[in-house]
């Protein structure tokens, strides 16, 4: 059983890796991994630049472009959040990070990338309706950042990691 579930994952993970699909998945999983929904994007990047390291800055700039339009789609939730429900009441914590993040506006978004926290970020930041395209920049350059940085080390820094 072992032996068919590796080969069947092995034919499925290169059939995702040929590059018609291998970006678009990449893009699809970054995207939906941008949202509130708990979902990494990383090794599916990693995976696709695995198979195929030609791809190494084509998944990057994809699932840069992807996990960004993400953000955006959360900054646009948490804005609608809002309007929504316009009166809330907050404890103390809250308060305060409520603070720090209209401190800090659009460039606290460069942390959406931080797992956990970093989705919520953006949700916050329509909430809060700090402006749109700024903050959606602040969130490209920092989910850029992350992508470049996991697969690169991930692929020269650490191989072991990768089972080269």
């Amino acid at each position: 059983m072992e032996a068919w579930i590796e080969s069947h994952l092995s034919l499925l993970l290169a059939a995702l890796a040929m590059p018609k699909f291998g970006l678009s998945t990449v893009f699809v999983v970054s995207f939906v991994s941008a949202t509130l929904l708990p979902l990494g994007s990383e090794p599916a990047v990693f995976g696709l630049v695995q198979l195929n390291p030609a791809l190494f800055w084509p998944a990057i700039a994809v699932a840069t472009v992807g996990n960004t339009l993400g953000g955006a789609v959360t900054w646009w939730m948490g804005y609608g959040a809002e309007r929504a429900y316009e009166r809330t009441t907050h404890r103390s914590a809250q308060l305060r990070a409520l603070q720090w993040l209209r401190r800090f506006g659009p460039r606290a978004c460069v942390l959406a990338w931080l797992p956990g926290v970093g989705d919520p970020l953006c949700a916050v930041a329509g909430w809060l309706k700090l402006p749109f395209w700024p903050c959606v920049a602040w969130m490209a350059l920092g989910k850029f950042l992350r992508y470049v940085t996991m697969t690169a080390a991930l692929m020269w820094v650490f191989p072991q990691l990768a089972g080269h």
